[in-house]
């Protein structure tokens, strides 16, 4: 009989914690008992979760008294307080958050590449970022196959990962263009920055704030994430993360270098055994991925494989997922998933 276990939930209203909730269900985890943990605000109001209605407990440090599993998904803030409270009472914390993900006590972990890993949790195990978890999805086998030297990746990502306030404000700015009113933009590219521009009918070259070198925060989580969860220090990656007006589904223009040579018909065939990988290409019929028909769905998509014109080791792929399921709350299940089969739970 498999192990049941209680499960926090913190952070369940917002968009990734109303995900995690609806992949408990469809995945059936074994829950015996269940929480749902927020702010002193949120304490105290209902929640609906797989037929029945529970009281949304204020997130305190006691409140994990008893817990397995705690999910977390309220920002990184609450997760810097609570997490290690939380691992302290015993539970093992999964984190949406960025707050540990480059903590070299904290593993960060996509259950397809670096499985392993979660042995070594102290308590904590971080979840990597959305655009990230699917890049490795898809190049971890090309990686096992031919071995990795070079990733350029460009993002074009969805509203849905600026939360659920960016998805309401990309629907009244079309809206607004469409009466012909005034466009108001206050959540994008970055809340907490200066300047604010609609999405709505534009592209924005700016996901979070700039670093000191130029590159955005969200670039950098992917250059250093790529690294850590791949154990590949002197993997050179860079990126550039784009803001699109798209709901959910985030894609990837990806530039890849091999150390031995493949053709693409071998990179195919690594991707059709690939576990959580699909692949979709067949320019005879326009068959690629689009984030239109990926939004629902669990698996990574990769099409539009090409050999590099002038480097025969240099390929070119588009990758897409819903960021709110292998970008999030999936990957964050499978961990738990994982962890059970392991017997780390």
């Amino acid at each position: 009989m498999t192990k049941q276990l209680t499960v926090a939930v913190v952070g369940a209203t917002g968009a990734v914690g109303t995900k995690m909730m609806e992949q408990l269900i469809k995945r059936n985890f074994p829950i015996g008992e269940i929480k749902f943990l927020a702010s002193a605000r949120s304490a105290g109001k209902p929640i609906e979760f797989n037929g029945k209605t529970y009281t949304i407990e204020e997130a305190t440090p006691e409140a994990f008294e008893g817990v397995n599993v705690a999910l977390f998904s309220a920002g990184g803030s609450v997760s810097a307080v609570l997490a290690p409270e939380a691992a302290k009472r015993g539970a093992v914390v999964i984190d949406n958050t960025s707050h540990f993900r480059m903590d070299p006590e904290v593993p960060l972990v996509v259950p397809e590449v670096n499985r392993g890993d979660l042995a070594k949790h102290k308590g904590i195990i971080a979840n990597p970022n959305c655009s990230t978890i699917q890049m490795m999805a898809a190049l971890e086998p090309i990686r096992n196959a031919y071995g990795l030297t070079k990733i350029i990746v460009s993002t074009y990502q969805a509203v849905s990962g600026a939360g659920i306030s960016a998805i309401q404000e990309l629907k009244a700015q079309s809206e607004n263009w469409d009466a012909g009113k005034d466009v108001e933009a206050n959540i994008l590219p970055s809340g907490s920055d200066k300047r604010h521009y609609p999405i709505a009918r534009n592209v924005i070259p700016q996901i979070d704030k700039f670093t000191d070198n130029g590159f955005t925060y969200e670039e950098m989580k992917m250059i250093n994430e790529t690294k850590k969860i791949m154990n590949a220090p002197e993997l050179n990656v860079a990126a550039t993360c784009v803001r699109v007006p798209v709901v959910s589904g985030h894609s990837e223009s990806v530039y890849i270098e091999v150390e031995k040579e493949a053709t693409v018909q071998e990179i195919f065939e690594v991707l059709r055994s690939a576990p959580g990988v699909v692949l979709q290409d067949d320019i005879a019929t326009q068959t690629y991925p689009m984030p239109i028909y990926a939004e629902g769905e669990d698996a990574t998509y990769v099409g539009r494989i090409r050999q590099d014109l002038d480097n025969k080791k240099g390929f070119h792929l588009w990758i897409v997922s819903d960021n709110l399921l292998k970008g999030a709350a999936l990957n964050s299940i499978q961990i738990a998933e994982a962890m059970l089969e392991d017997n780390l739970l």
